[in-house]
């Protein structure tokens, strides 16, 4: 990034020096004239120093090993650019020799290290934790959406707000909405089922089972309303009514769009706060949505803080414990996406799995007290679910890379790593590291994480037998870890059990077979560009 500041001010303080009539010769020129002159000039040596000097001669990092094939002025962009978010250094990470870090070049050969071992991670998520922070642009962009939250707050801020929200977190309390998770869950299928069988009457199909549906839509209108009942007290109905504002609210806000990447690519050329000031339909998307999402939550605080200012008592459920939450949807929505995906193109899994939760759960159309009878017993006594819980985690973590910045000169490994220095933390390729999964990293086997007779079986499954805790990077580690892990990964259980429970699913276009068929849209999780398309067959007999 330019300093442009700098610049300026040097351009304005000379300009005016010149013009003003100490040298002579220089006078006829002008105060205006010499100040665009003097910016222009400092602005291309600045920018050659940058592109080509600094990343090619002088860097400290410049030793690092990095990825063959850079442009000489735009280094990895153009793959980086071209390919899924997370995808580029998944190969870098399994073919390039290094010894935990790895330098690559971005835009205008923009230094950017990766850490690909447990020490390397260890160091940046752990032990010096607070040396790294959010890029100024990434926070920014954020924050136009989540305001001043968790999520973005660093140093004694963020310190502060993760230990008054540590509490609310804990399992004792994560596992009272285990029945919330399964009550949104049943009504979700009972609602898609509703579906399916409408429409296969109005296709001439009467007392057809089979049907087309949107993953993806369905999973972000029932994750909707679990964190609305669970974590805000208040049930939104998007099951219900898919066309309610909330629910259009975040659709917009995380709807791919050509103008969505353009302005995107804009900010890394300069910055998104100037972008966010054009006048075009996708920041008046974003505002607006943000606008609505934020009266709402505000409103439903307001409401809690008059019942509990009338010491009345408030539902169970997480707010009621703190005074502000900083959870979403989109997140786990996107997991079930890549579940549903995944077991389409596993049927043997998808099959094992669903005799599994049928032997151990009640069917969503039973009566209404089943849903009470649900716990976190229930579900951690079904080892082959949590297995492919955590497979799908591993294998399309919902957030495929976390930047960060060196907030003050620091070293990793032993390595000088000046201020100012992009580090990127990747769990789409950590969570596939042949050095730290083995040789079937890239295979989806949920046997890895299953139990076996002995001691030194049970520990291995524990941690799907890689060789270290920092291999499973989806939750991230140390301070900056994911809050609501075991809210997530509670939610996420309940509804793939329902799910697999009721339907059986294949993939609607056979060519999304081969994964790389699939457009992936970037953004702050990933999910395929244009929905997942399954269909679904509602299986008798539960």
């Amino acid at each position: 990034m330019i300093p442009y500041r700098l610049i300026t001010a040097v351009a304005l303080g000379g300009a005016y020096l010149l013009s003003s009539g100490r040298i002579p010769q220089w006078t006829p020129f002008g105060f205006l004239p010499t100040f665009v002159a003097l910016w222009a000039v400092q602005s291309l040596a600045y920018a050659f120093w940058a592109v080509i000097l600094y990343p090619k001669f002088f860097s400290p990092l410049r030793g690092l090993p990095e990825p063959s094939g850079n442009s000489w002025f735009m280094g990895q962009f153009g793959k980086i650019r071209a390919s899924p978010t997370g995808v580029p250094m998944l190969e870098w990470i399994n073919s390039v020799p290094n010894d935990g870090l790895i330098r690559y070049l971005s835009l205008f050969n923009q230094e950017k290290l990766f850490m690909t071992s447990p020490k390397a991670l260890a160091e940046v998520l752990v032990t010096k934790s607070y040396d790294f922070v959010r890029p100024g642009p990434v926070r920014f962009v954020l924050g136009r959406i989540l305001g001043d939250s968790l999520l973005i707050a660093e140093g004694d801020v963020h310190k502060m707000q993760r230990r008054n929200l540590l509490p609310a977190f804990a399992f004792r309390h994560i596992k009272d909405l285990y029945p919330v998770f399964w009550t949104k869950a049943r009504e979700g299928v009972q609602a898609m089922t509703e579906e399916i069988l409408k429409g296969a009457a109005l296709n001439g199909q009467p007392g057809g089972r089979s049907g087309v549906i949107e993953a993806s839509s369905w999973a972000s209108r029932i994750t909707l309303d679990i964190i609305g009942v669970a974590g805000l007290g208040r049930d939104f109905n998007a099951i219900k009514d898919p066309g309610n504002p909330l629910t259009e609210a975040y659709a917009r806000l995380f709807k791919p769009s050509r103008q969505a990447r353009t302005l995107q690519l804009l900010g890394l050329i300069t910055h998104p706060r100037l972008v966010a000031l054009l006048p075009v339909k996708r920041n008046g998307d974003i505002d607006a949505s943000a606008h609505h999402i934020r009266a709402v939550c505000a409103n439903i605080i307001q409401e809690k803080k008059q019942k509990l200012a009338e010491k009345e008592r408030t539902d169970v459920d997480i707010l009621s414990l703190m005074t502000f939450l900083a959870a979403g949807h989109e997140t786990t929505a996107s997991s079930m996406t890549w579940a549903i995906y995944l077991l389409a193109k596993h049927p043997e899994v998808q099959r094992r799995l669903r005799a599994e939760v049928r032997e151990h759960l009640p069917p969503p159309s039973g009566a209404d007290d089943a849903a009470s009878s649900i716990s976190s017993v229930d579900i951690d006594k079904m080892p082959y679910l949590n297995a492919v819980c955590n497979e799908v985690l591993r294998y399309y973590g919902p957030v495929p890379l976390t930047p960060r910045v060196a907030a003050r000169d620091t070293t990793i490994l032993g390595q000088r790593v000046p201020k100012g220095t992009q580090v990127v933390l990747v769990p789409w390729a950590i969570n596939k590291s042949e050095a730290m999964w083995g040789a079937d990293a890239l295979v989806f086997n949920p046997d890895r994480w299953m139990p076996g007779p002995d001691d030194a079986d049970r520990r291995a499954a524990a941690s799907g037998g890689a060789t270290s805790n920092y291999a499973f990077m989806t939750f991230l580690h140390g301070p900056r870890s994911c809050i609501g892990m075991s809210f997530a990964k509670a939610e996420f259980a309940c509804l793939l059990a329902s799910w697999i429970g009721r339907f059986e699913v294949e993939l609607h276009n056979k060519e999304e077979l081969d994964e790389s068929r699939i457009e992936i849209k970037g953004g702050v999780t990933a999910r395929p560009a244009h929905g997942m398309y399954v269909k679904a067959t509602v299986v008798e007999g539960w």
